[in-house]
């Protein structure tokens, strides 16, 4: 297990310094000039060319990608190029926001998703079956941003329980979570709706192998079917999908803070991209792929733990 843990976090280390590369060139071809932005469209070319000097943009686009590299190696992000603060310090308050939003959305969508999904295709064809496929069809084709929209009418301002906009007292976990829960629950119904088809799915096609007519014939009661055999092997597929709709739902909840207006990395992207902050958009697109790779590492380690076949291929 130890070997293939490694095997997998080498794969990673390349796949971060792609995205690092691809980030750093499309932000810098993109249209828009931060001087021009910072100091408006009536500024002089003389005050924005000095601006660019003073921003460092005016040095060869190599040379600004190996201080990038060289600074991400080193765990600084630099500063931000329209305020001069640390990118660190806003990344460390805007980081713990929107962990705990994906981490809700992923574990709701997991508790709620697999039973349903399981309960949904022991029954297939019958109401109970179609009923819960028509509610799992209506939350994967409802955009995030929309259902953040008709949740926050409905229990924030035709019934008022929960707050409409804001991320609470990080060190408050009560009033965090106050505020977490509605816009977690967006991102749980949206995991909950793939989770669900991905599991009915998989449980159908398990159901059709020949090792579960085997045991149904050789007399075992149907719950033993279903818990010792059907689960254990449908689990596999649906540890590997549910780490693939967890990438889905990490850009989801960009959406999803900008709706409720968190204080996390998808407002502090947002921000970025407005007025055109090279490093800070540079540093919050690295921390989200960086997201991407551990969801994928994770649900990797736990397809080893759960297939031993994986650990020596």
């Amino acid at each position: 297990m130890l070997a293939f843990s490694i095997r997998r976090i080498l794969v990673a280390i390349p796949t971060l310094l792609i995205v690092l590369t691809i980030t750093f060139v499309l932000i810098r071809i993109a249209p828009g000039d931060p001087a021009e932005v910072r100091l408006g469209d009536y500024a002089s070319k003389e005050a924005v060319e000095a601006l660019r000097r003073q921003m460092g943009l005016d040095r060869p686009m190599w040379v600004q990608y190996l201080e990038a590299l060289k600074g991400l190696l080193q765990a600084d992000f630099g500063r931000s190029i329209i305020n001069g603060r640390p990118i660190s310090g806003d990344l460390k308050r805007a980081l713990p926001y929107t962990i705990q939003l994906t981490l809700f959305g992923i574990i709701f969508g997991a508790l709620f998703g697999i039973p349903t999904g399981v309960y949904s295709a022991l029954r297939r064809n019958t109401l109970t079956d179609y009923i819960g496929r028509t509610l799992s069809l209506g939350g994967l084709s409802i955009p995030s941003f929309y259902l953040g929209i008709l949740l926050m009418l409905v229990f924030s301002i035709h019934i008022p329980l929960f707050p409409v906009v804001g991320g609470g007292d990080i060190h408050d976990l009560a009033d965090n979570l106050y505020h977490l829960f509605l816009p977690g629950l967006t991102l749980g119904l949206v995991m909950t709706a793939y989770v669900t088809r991905m599991t009915r799915s998989s449980v159908l096609n398990t159901l059709n192998e020949d090792f579960i007519r085997t045991a149904r014939a050789k007399g075992l009661s149907e719950r033993k079917v279903i818990y010792k055999h059907l689960l254990r092997n449908a689990l596999l597929s649906i540890v590997a999908l549910i780490g693939v709709y967890s990438i889905i739902l990490t850009g989801g909840s960009v959406m999803v803070e900008i709706v409720f207006s968190r204080p996390g990395l998808g407002r502090m992207m947002i921000g970025a991209l407005k007025q055109r902050d090279y490093t800070t958009l540079q540093a919050v697109m690295i921390v989200f792929a960086t997201f991407v790779v551990l969801i994928n590492l994770i649900a990797d380690l736990i397809y080893g733990l759960v297939d031993p076949r994986v650990r020596r291929k």
